[in-house]
């Protein structure tokens, strides 16, 4: 006896390390390093900040561009010159060189509004692209709670199936008990022990559909797929959604009909573009250049000059054999596909919100019933293991009463991870999936 106490205190104390290096991962922790590891976030984040950059007065062409050149021309030459009145003059290896350097200013200060349109087609690049961000963000939180609370519904049943290992072990003990004092059969022993190893066979299973949860999550949140962690006992559903409010959370804030209605606004901005094509363009110059000559043969051995220049141009499309109506038609029935994404996408949105919501609901009706199930399985349990005890029902009869309770605790559990799962459909749908 106190060797088998010396066991089992050596026993818990090998276990002990285990339990401590698991730590507890919360779901809003869960979150919180998908947000800043996950790589699809990561790239969309980059590509806003790309969006960011190109959506600047420079880009669309409201700025002058300021350019400062230089030019050095040098030769080595043999050069011969005949003047009117007959006489030449000729020398070899006649040296010549000119240098030219100043700065330049070219602005266009009219081109039909085209500049301001497309600076408000990139700011509005820019919101799509966030528009994106915000997709990609909500599409992982919603990877990682649906991860996260699979993970709590296999440590339920991993749970569930540890305490169907435990009142095996009763029945074994029981059986071996009776069979000590001739109440019982060897063959029901024999029954007992073939039932203690299936659980323990589904108890590895169960242990392997864990372990593979926990790599799927650590995948989703980018870190060492080998990190030991655990999560919460518990799948807690909210039971208040509405589907009149789900809509209205929709229409102003789901990602995907937000950047239909901005490809709109893109498209109606790329049409004014194209119609300022019909307006002529200004454009104004100036500069200051120096510049300074030297030759070794001629009138003028050296010169030297500097100075202000300055002026203008216009330009203006007559004739371009009809490609200006062309463009602008196509640019025209871009909008009306725009519009016609947009009706769709809250065609697609109304309907994925009607279904979901049904959804829903029938998954809340069959956790209440599972719950109800689960307590009735778990007391005729109770009751059926006592009069076991006593010999008053079979070993079939028991069985049948433990098998009938870990069914119903596992149809619970998945109960409320479907219900969870569609409250997380919900709510991603309303752009709404926060902690």
């Amino acid at each position: 006896m106190k060797r088998k106490a010396i066991y089992i205190i050596l026993l818990f104390l090998g276990f002990l390390p285990k339990s401590q290096a698991q730590e507890l991962l919360k779901l809003e922790d869960a979150v919180t390093i998908a947000l800043e590891n996950n790589f699809d976030i990561r790239i969309a984040s980059n590509n806003l900040k790309m969006d960011e950059a190109n959506a600047t007065a420079g880009n669309a062409g409201m700025l002058p561009k300021v350019t400062a050149n230089i030019a050095d021309n040098n030769s080595i030459q043999y050069s011969k010159q005949t003047r009117q009145d007959g006489t030449t003059t000729e020398l070899n290896n006649a040296k010549n060189n000119s240098l030219t350097y100043g700065v330049g200013l070219d602005w266009t200060v009219f081109d039909g509004f085209k500049m301001f349109a497309k600076k408000s087609q990139l700011e509005e690049l820019q919101k799509l692209g966030d528009s994106k961000l915000k997709l990609t963000i909500l599409t992982k939180i919603s990877d990682v709670q649906a991860a996260y609370f699979d993970l709590v519904q296999q440590q339920q049943q991993l749970a569930a199936l540890d305490s169907s290992i435990v009142i095996s072990n009763q029945r074994l003990t029981v059986a071996q008990n009776r069979f000590s004092i001739g109440k019982a059969s060897k063959l029901e022993v024999l029954n007992a022990q073939v039932d203690l190893n299936t659980d323990q066979t589904a108890l590895l299973k169960q242990k392997e559909s864990l372990a593979n949860a926990k790599i799927l999550l650590n995948q989703i949140l980018a870190r060492e797929v080998k990190t030991d962690f655990k999560v919460v006992e518990a799948i807690q559903v909210d039971k208040s959604l509405l589907l009149p409010t789900l809509t209205d959370l929709a229409t102003k804030q789901n990602p995907e009909l937000e950047a239909q209605i901005i490809n709109k606004k893109v498209a109606e901005l790329q049409l004014k573009q194209v119609k300022a094509n019909r307006y002529p363009t200004v454009k104004v110059n100036t500069g200051y250049n120096f510049a300074e000559s030297q030759s070794s043969l001629g009138f003028t051995s050296s010169s030297y000059s500097r100075g202000l220049n300055y002026g203008f141009s216009a330009s203006l499309n007559l004739f371009d054999g009809f490609a200006q109506k062309r463009t602008e038609k196509i640019a025209q029935l871009e909008i009306e596909n725009s519009k016609i994404a947009i009706a769709q996408q809250t065609s697609t949105l109304n309907a994925q919100l009607e279904s979901g919501y049904q959804t829903y609901l029938t998954y809340l009706d069959w956790m209440q019933l599972e719950e109800k199930n689960e307590a009735i399985a778990k007391q005729n349990l109770d009751i059926t293991l006592e009069k076991f005890r006593i010999g008053t029902i079979t070993p079939i009869e028991f069985r049948t009463a433990q098998l009938n309770y870990i069914n119903a605790k596992v149809r619970n559990t998945n109960a409320q991870l479907q219900a969870k799962l569609s409250e997380i459909s919900l709510k991603e749908l309303a752009g709404n999936l926060n902690l």
